[in-house]
């Protein structure tokens, strides 16, 4: 299994990097390296996650196998000691126990290389004993320290001669990785994500917001956007350089130089850090808890739907206001125009339905004139182009945002009419727009669903609410009390150091896979819930903007390394917080020794994760909900008159759009129940307006002659003649009707019936007339 964890994790881990990324972004109308950078992003993030596990265990290998070989070490030099004290009468015997000890020690040398090849050196269950010597042979008195030598030895039962100890086997984990990959992984990994977080990502971010229309163009835009940003890191780091250099004592290398830029970059991310993990640690358990509430959920629904209302209006609105503005330019700047390009590049951005409008509008053969003033210039044109590309994607979002909302809160109704149901069958108000898949034909049926949503679902997010909230504890706790070492206070640590005691990797790698992923949780899931505004926000269902992604990969690149550095302090992985001398991960060794600044690994290491206490208590009473509510931007807060408006609001519009769906729905139904009535009808009349063409023209010729030369003797013999002559059935077409009246581009809203037949008969009944 020697670097087969490793592998399959790398390939897991991407499978499932690339299923969170189609959660949030559209392959299709996404620029394909953009996909490629916040993937890449995604990757290498939850790869540091999933692996810093086994980069534990193994050390924790390569420590058993080390003490292993002390503790060899340190027996056959007891027992060369004992031997001498044992036998300083008896030269022969002493002789003899010497080269039994010379071919013990040739036996160790081949257990070193044993360990070199194989990974350990206590695969023997015990040391050779071939110093055996009677027991009668020895004098009490000729060894009298001899019983403080052997009391940490085993003792032979029946001849009383000291054994060498047996020593702690070393057997190799399941996921052991081979010395020397380890390392070479982790500074690939790691100098990969501090470029793309610090120079590519930010680069690619400014080039998909800039609204040029060339390649330079967005470039140079790109630099200049970037300049202040960059600069403000060359400052931090400089600022740790002078530290560095004026220090006395310390001499500057490139692999000082390497620790002070991994530091700068560690501190920054950890001051992040620390705010997301306080809301997290808080707002996850909370969010489950009030998921069993469904009142709650509901009415928190509600509220959601009246906010989103407005913002989709707001966006409707600005999509008007901005498309008016493109079709005044498109107006303006005439086929032969330099800029005519560029308004074209900019209607391709538009919606359909505006691209078809404005085109009919559009005279082609018109020249420009030079001397017009209402030409605009290429800046405000890129500024255009910005503006059309951002209305377009968030008005778009709010619409796909405004169905899924909708089916959630018809869903809530649905699951509270449901409850009081004594058929414990769900019943959906209305019927899924997507086609059932086996899922749901054959396990998931409306008996399960019932006993799923109305019995079991609040039971397991409560136990799953309160088991997160220990976890919540204990990492406060821990982050709180990770700087003792004597006694050891945090209790990752302790849960880590009983499993070390027995060298049970099992366990030790379970419990780190928990621990990170409970801590990697709390902070990614705050950066996929936090929204600054419109120019971030993680938006699922496919509408996730360019800008908000790469942010995104940003945010996940400089949050992971000081999160994996903080995970192996609260288990005193880290010599540079536990100040403990023992073998460092590889992780920590690519990492540098944060001695180079001292004020850092000291004091803002050990004693800023503190604050998230204050922070939990923060979120915990909604502070931070509070002053945005107090500054005007409506937060969810059950006691506030604000919050009570919107539920009422919301509650409205979503029984308006129940009536306008139940209209749709009863549409429908009319229609198919009016084609499978007619169906067989419409056949018929078909047949039959065949078989009417089928009859000889000899008759019908007849037939004319006939009532061409005879006399009518009355109006009405007449008329009778005229209706029983060639009887044509009315074709009925259901398509053609509609719920919302006649066709407006009819003539007079009329149904026009279709058939020569029908015309020609109507004709004729009217002639006289």
């Amino acid at each position: 299994m020697s670097g087969a964890a490793l592998g399959i994790d790398i390939v897991v881990v991407f499978f499932l990097a690339l299923l969170v990324l189609y959660r949030y972004a559209d392959f299709r109308k996404q620029h394909k390296l953009v996909i490629v950078a916040t993937l890449l992003a995604w990757y290498l993030c939850f790869l540091i996650v999933i692996i810093l596990p086994l980069d534990v265990t193994t050390k924790d290998n390569q420590n058993c196998m080390q003490c292993s070989e002390r503790g060899l070490t340190n027996a056959l030099h007891r027992a060369t000691l004992t031997s001498q004290l044992q036998y300083s009468n008896g030269v022969t015997n002493e002789r003899k126990c010497v080269r039994c000890l010379l071919h013990q020690q040739q036996h160790h040398q081949k257990l070193l290389e044993k360990f070199s090849r194989s990974g350990s050196i206590c695969e023997e269950k015990t040391i050779y004993r071939q110093c055996e010597v009677d027991s009668s042979k020895i004098s009490p008195s000729s060894a009298p320290n001899s019983s403080k030598v052997f009391t940490a030895n085993r003792t032979n039962s029946s001849h009383g001669v000291p054994d060498i100890p047996v020593l702690q086997q070393c057997f190799k984990p399941w996921s052991y990785i081979p010395d020397g990959i380890l390392p070479v992984f982790w500074r690939v990994v790691y100098w990969t994500s501090q470029f793309l977080t610090w120079i590519l990502l930010p680069f690619m971010q400014s080039y998909a917001r800039s609204g040029d229309f060339s390649i330079t163009g967005k470039i140079k835009t790109a630099l200049f956007e970037n300049a202040i940003y960059y600069g403000t890191y060359l400052l931090i780091f400089g600022a740790l350089l002078i530290y560095v250099a004026v220090h006395p004592g310390l001499r500057l290398d490139w692999y000082k130089l390497q620790t002070i830029g991994i530091t700068a970059a560690n501190t920054w991310g950890l001051f992040l850090l620390v705010l997301l993990l306080g809301y997290g640690l808080v707002e996850i358990p909370r969010s489950y808890w009030n998921a069993a509430r469904r009142g709650h959920l509901l009415t928190k629904t509600q509220f959601k739907v009246a906010k989103l209302m407005t913002e989709k209006a707001d966006a409707e609105e600005t999509l008007e206001d901005v498309m008016e503005e493109v079709r005044k330019l498109n107006e303006t700047v005439k086929y032969n125009h330099p800029f005519r390009k560029y308004i074209d590049t900019i209607l391709r951005k538009c919606p359909t339905e505006y691209q078809e409008r404005m085109g009919r509008n559009m005279d082609d053969y018109e020249d420009f004139d030079e001397n017009s003033n209402s030409i605009p210039s290429e800046k405000s044109l890129v500024r255009l182009h910005k503006q059309v590309i951002y209305v377009v994607q968030r008005q778009q979002r709010t619409q796909v945002q405004w169905k899924m909302l909708l089916e959630e809160a018809f869903h809530l109704e649905d699951v509270a009419k449901n409850e009081a149901s004594s058929s414990h069958q769900f019943i959906r108000g209305f019927q899924s727009q997507e086609p059932r898949n086996w899922i749901s034909r054959y396990l998931y049926t409306p008996a399960v669903e019932w006993y799923w949503e109305c019995l079991l679902r609040s039971w397991c997010y409560r136990i799953l609410a309160v088991v997160l909230s220990l976890f919540s504890i204990i990492v406060v706790w821990s982050e709180c009390t990770f700087f003792s070492t004597k006694p050891v206070l945090s209790l990752f640590a302790i849960f880590i150091q009983v499993a070390e005691k027995t060298y049970n990797y099992l366990y030790i790698e379970l419990a780190c896979f928990i621990s990170i992923f409970f801590l990697s949780n709390c902070v990614y899931s705050t950066v996929f819930r936090i929204r600054i505004f419109n120019y971030y926000y993680l938006a699922p269902h496919q509408q996730t903007d360019a800008y908000s992604l790469l942010f995104s990969g940003m945010l996940f690149c400089r949050l992971t390394p000081p999160l994996c550095l903080n995970f192996l302090g609260l288990i005193h992985m880290d010599s540079a917080i536990s100040h403990q001398n023992r073998e460092q991960t590889a992780y920590t060794s690519i990492m540098g020794s944060m001695r180079v600044i001292s004020f850092i690994a000291d004091g803002f290491y050990i004693y800023y994760p503190m604050l998230v206490v204050i922070l939990c208590i923060a979120t915990y009473f909604s502070l931070g909900t509070r002053c945005l509510n107090l500054l005007g931007f409506q937060q969810f807060m059950g006691d506030n008159e604000m919050t009570s408006d919107l539920v009422d609001e919301g509650k409205e519009l979503i029984k308006r759009e129940k009536r306008k769906r139940q209209r749709l729905e009863d549409g429908e139904n009319r229609r198919r129940e009016w084609k499978e009535r007619y169906g067989n009808q419409k056949d018929n009349f078909t047949r039959n307006r065949g078989s009417h063409s089928e009859i000889p023209s000899s008759l019908h010729a007849t037939k004319r002659a006939s009532t061409k030369y005879s006399r009518w003797n009355s109006r009405s013999e007449r008329d009778g003649m005229e209706l029983l002559q060639d009887p044509e059935p009315m074709d009925f077409n259901a398509d053609t009707f509609s719920d919302d009246g006649p066709d407006q581009n009819s003539d007079l809203g009329r149904y026009q019936p279709s058939g020569r037949y029908l015309s020609m008969s109507c004709s004729r009944i009217f002639d006289d007339i």
